[in-house]
């Protein structure tokens, strides 16, 4: 299959006039930054932190935050900013190493510290006027540094100290110029979100204006200028972010998005016909239902291999999606339901200095393969804003609050070969313990719940009789990102109830056990 260029079309983003632009030097918390200002109803946005003047005026946002990072600004190749910036007259904060590198900057002095401070530390604050405005007496604050300002550049004053930091707090006030040596974004800072309130409103002079009432209706305007009479297709999971993605753009251009669900035969109970329900009973949209199974099941027969399953399963989908996508006529966008998580943590997403985490190809690298523009109406949005789309687009709980799922699907639950027989095992089992976790209410609070076929066998007693019969693994786990993760200390009766009925109801099994392995040093999923 030969490749063809990829032709962009980014998906509608909100209007900057009332925004916070986020310089991103590295840190490992520059997405709380933008969390926590969108929490106080103010867009935000994440840039490499090399952006230009030009740049910064062609977007026009209220305040920019300079954030923290890895470097010493005295590192050779210490990431640095135009210095431009600070003639704009827009009122800056500095975080962590952003600090240091406006106390440079206007001539102050940055100093090793003899030890690395990390961790809670009490700060005294000394200025309560503007930044620190509503705070009384002294607050905790988290600290991660090893560099600090040891002396202050001439016209600014400290508003805020600790035991070891005597500057953790200044201001140029004339300049409209804040910085900080603790992090304000992180929940373990106490009235965090408080002092970013404080620099968003009393010093940027912002308007609560981000909300998703009026996000729906810009995005739904510009999909359809974008659109025009073409046709879009999507590929729908029955995840929430494509789910949410498919019923916005179907708010834009009805009937001219045209939705795929590839049946792979890798999907839980129940799960094909409830978004038939959902998507062309509820939302009369146009859905595509592709029954896959025997195409991917032939495929994977023999292959044991975790990464040969995830590859297979890939090319396969794309195969199926582009046959199918090819059916619809005048099609010229490609729906996705990226999001900005998605963004900051592939390649180069904001120039920043800060380690790649992974690559990001949604819908299996379809882009890379389709001569299609993309539409990504969601790449502006985290996790949780998602699920506050979702709500006011009127997509049922179902979906909302649906727990991740592999894009493999069952294949990588499934230790060891697919088939058929061990496909029914795994699903009837993973119904029984998904059914119990939510009527014990547990469903919403978790991360993650689900059950795993073993590759092993093991004897057991059954009717006064000897079996060997297959093991199921089960799997709870907490988690804020499914970055870290650890086990759910779930009620030894919860647990037994589980394991009585899928023993007795299941065919084919006959132990059950509980993983309780946190990540790291295991993984989520088995594969």
């Amino acid at each position: 299959m030969r490749k063809k260029k990829k032709v962009h079309a980014t998906g509608p983003s909100p209007v900057a006039k009332n925004s916070i632009l986020i310089l991103d030097f590295g840190s490992q918390y520059t997405q709380l930054i933008a969390r926590r200002i969108r929490e106080n109803k103010v867009y935000s946005t994440i840039v490499p932190h090399n952006i230009s003047v030009e740049q910064i005026k062609k977007i026009g946002p209220r305040g920019l935050i300079l954030s923290g990072g890895p470097a010493s600004v005295y590192d050779e190749k210490a990431p640095k900013c135009d210095k431009n910036i600070f003639k704009l007259g827009l009122p800056i904060l500095g975080i962590c190493y952003g600090q240091q590198l406006i106390g440079q900057f206007f001539g102050g002095r940055v100093k090793r510290t003899r030890e690395r401070e990390y961790g809670r530390a009490e700060l005294f604050i000394d200025d309560h006027s503007d930044f620190f405005n509503g705070l009384s007496g002294n607050i905790t604050c988290w600290m991660s540094h090893g560099d600090y300002v040891s002396v202050l550049p001439k016209g600014f004053v400290s508003i805020a100290h600790t035991l070891n930091t005597p500057n953790a707090a200044f201001a140029s006030r004339d300049r409209k110029v804040f910085g900080v040596q603790f992090h304000p974004e992180v929940i373990h800072t106490s009235h965090g979100t408080q002092i970013i309130s404080n620099f968003l409103y009393r010093i940027c002079k912002c308007r609560p204006s981000w909300e998703m009432g009026s996000f729906i209706k810009q995005t739904v305007e510009q999909i359809r200028q974008l659109v025009g009479k073409d046709n879009v297709v999507c590929g729908l999971s029955g995840g929430v972010d494509s789910s949410v993605a498919a019923v916005l753009i179907h708010k834009a251009i009805g009937r001219q998005l045209r939705c795929i669900f590839v049946d792979n035969g890798l999907v839980r109970n129940r799960e094909p016909e409830e978004i038939k329900t959902i998507f062309r009973g509820n939302f009369h949209m146009n859905l595509d239902f592709v029954n896959a199974q025997s195409r991917f099941l032939k495929r994977l027969k023999g292959v044991t291999d975790p990464e040969q399953k995830r590859k297979i399963i890939g090319e396969e989908f794309i195969r199926v999606f582009e046959e199918e996508a090819k059916k619809v006529r005048r099609v010229k966008f490609l729906a996705q339901g990226t999001l900005y998580p998605d963004v900051i943590e592939s390649v180069s997403a904001t120039g920043s200095p800060s380690a790649k985490i992974k690559s990001h190809h949604n819908v299996g690298g379809l882009p890379e393969v389709m001569k299609l523009k993309l539409i990504e109406p969601l790449r502006e949005l985290f996790k949780d804003e998602v699920r506050g789309l979702a709500k006011q687009l009127g997509l049922p709980p179902e979906i909302i609050t649906r727990q991740p799922f592999p894009g493999p699907g069952l294949a990588i639950r499934i230790v060891g070969e697919v088939s058929p027989e061990r496909l029914k095992i795994l699903r009837d089992a993973d119904d029984i313990f998904v059914s119990e976790i939510r009527k014990a209410g547990l469903y919403e609070d978790v991360w993650q719940s689900f059950a795993v076929l073993l590759a092993i066998k093991s004897v057991g007693v059954m009717g006064d009789e000897r079996t060997y019969e297959n093991v199921i693994a089960l799997r709870c786990v907490s988690s804020s990102d499914g970055m870290t993760a650890d086990w759910v200390k779930l009620a030894p009766e919860l647990l037994g109830k589980v394991s009585n009925r899928i023993i007795n109801e299941v065919k084919g099994v006959n132990r059950v056990v509980y993983d309780i392995s946190s990540k790291p040093p295991a993984t989520i999923e088995w594969e």
